[in-house]
């Protein structure tokens, strides 16, 4: 049985503003600004020359779902994590040019059994801070959740989702994928699926983007607090760990996860 709860920013007046007066509109605009400013830059890295063509591409995909799709029939799947944050912020900036940005963006949270309080927190905090109207759902398989989402939403036809080619899954991905048999059917739209971790990182520390405190204590791949824990490789102490920014390989990115 899934449990469903709906979040909503908090609102101020016609114009459904929050945080200070600041529009949906008017933080994409900002962030297109910023996104924008970062592709001109004159990079010292390799690292970053490669983020900034992820960046083309990733925009380049959102824009072509923003034309396939109406945004009505669009949700994000958003639990907070890092890949799904910097697509999230791609995904505000490549709206800044809608004409039809709503007042905050349909979105979905699946709930991990057993979710870390820092990642419940930092998801409130976020979805807030970036408009979105954000269903929780609890259940206890992704596909049972997933169905009662579309069931209670029939509108949506494609879901964003921030799977890379190195999660469990991901290798045969392309940018566009119906679900699986056996799924409810919605397009699964791919933005980052080629970003390496080092890039996510990367797009994040530049930008300067916040996210969840658990990546500083040596996380790197978030589930709930029975099958997640801080990354051995990252391990310089007995209790103590470097940052998540500081792993290098996408193949150690899991190493922390039971499952």
């Amino acid at each position: 049985m899934t449990e469903i709860v709906q979040h909503h920013p908090a609102t101020n007046g016609p114009q459904q503003q929050v945080n200070g007066g600041i529009s949906l509109r008017a933080l994409c605009t900002q962030l297109r600004s910023r996104i924008e400013a970062f592709l001109q830059e004159d990079v010292k890295t390799e690292r970053l020359r490669r983020v900034q063509e992820q960046t083309k591409h990733s925009l380049d995909v959102i824009q072509e779902a923003l034309q396939k799709y109406k945004i009505t029939s669009l949700s994000l799947s958003y639990n907070g994590g890092k890949d799904c944050l910097v697509l999230l912020i791609l995904y505000l900036a490549a709206l800044s040019t809608h004409p039809n940005i709503p007042a905050c963006l349909e979105s979905i949270y699946i709930i991990p059994p057993h979710p870390f309080p820092e990642v419940d927190s930092f998801v409130l905090s976020s979805s807030s801070t970036y408009h979105l109207s954000l269903t929780h759902l609890s259940c206890e398989s992704m596909k049972a959740a997933f169905a009662d989402y579309l069931t209670s939403k029939p509108e949506i036809q494609a879901i964003f989702v921030g799977t890379r080619r190195t999660d469990p899954h991901g290798a045969n991905l392309t940018n566009f994928d119906m679900t699986d048999g056996g799924w409810p059917l919605f397009m699964r739209i791919h933005p980052v699926i080629d970003w390496h971790y080092v890039e996510i990182w990367e797009f994040i520390r530049h930008l300067g983007i916040e996210y969840c405190e658990l990546y500083d204590r040596g996380y790197t791949s978030l589930g709930g607090t029975t099958d997640t824990h801080p990354n051995p490789a990252l391990k310089v102490g007995k209790e103590e760990f470097r940052p998540a920014y500081e792993l290098e390989s996408d193949e150690k990115e899991r190493m922390g996860r039971d499952r």
